[in-house]
Parts: structure tokens; C-alpha cells; sequence
């Protein structure tokens, strides 16, 4: 898959991109780093979803940019989230990102945790 399909295909919401850069500002986060998103083992349903910053990109890492956000995916973690949507809730539900991910055939309460 090209980037360009990519950026079409995993979607950053406009409240999603302002928490990202309000947390590296916060974090003291440089400009110039992105946030990685990941897929690990684990969770009560078998998958858990990852964020963390990186200085930079890795070998193999697939980066989106959208409104100057850099999202940096790992190959294994970009089968498990290909079409997805990264969004941010702030409401009476509870705050944090949220993940819309088609791939996820089950998920649980927590958010955070999937199954395919």
C-alpha cells in the first residue's frame, strides 16, 4: 500500500490532531517528533492498542502526516488498523483517544483492547 492510499485510509480527527499537539506541548515534546501507533498483545481481548512519541521513523515504519501530526505505524501494527479512525472524547463518557478501528471484531468495555 502507497502513503497516499494510507492517508485515505487511517483518519486523524481534527480533535484528535489539537490533543496530540496539546500533550507534546504539555510533555515538552519537540515539533520535529511523531506519535507512534501500535498494536501489542494483550488486553482482555487479545490486542491492545499503543501511543507513545518518537524522535523519529523506523525501518519499515509507514509515516502519515496530516495538519503537520506525524503518526509513525509499524508493518505488523498497520494490518490491524488499516482503516481506521484516531479521535479524541473529552466528554461524560471519559476522557482519551477512542479508536474506531473496522478490523476489530470485538472489542471491550476499556477501549483500549480488541479482537480480530
Amino acid at each position: 500500500m502507497d502513503t497516499a492510499q494510507l492517508e485515505r485510509e487511517i483518519n486523524i480527527t481534527t480533535k484528535a490532531i489539537n490533543q496530540i499537539r496539546r500533550t507534546m506541548a504539555e510533555s515538552s515534546v519537540p515539533e520535529s517528533y511523531g506519535l507512534r501507533v501500535g498494536v501489542k498483545g494483550g488486553g482482555c481481548s487479545g490486542l491492545s492498542y499503543t501511543l507513545g512519541f518518537d524522535e523519529k521513523a523506523k525501518d519499515g515504519d509507514t509515516v502519515i502526516e496530516d495538519s503537520g501530526v506525524k503518526l509513525f505505524i509499524d508493518g505488523k501494527s498497520l494490518f490491524y488498523i488499516s482503516g481506521m479512525t484516531l479521535d479524541f472524547s473529552d466528554g461524560l463518557n471519559g476522557r482519551g483517544f477512542v479508536f474506531d478501528n473496522p478490523n476489530a471484531s470485538k472489542t471491550c468495555g476499556c477501549g483500549s483492547s480488541f479482537g480480530v
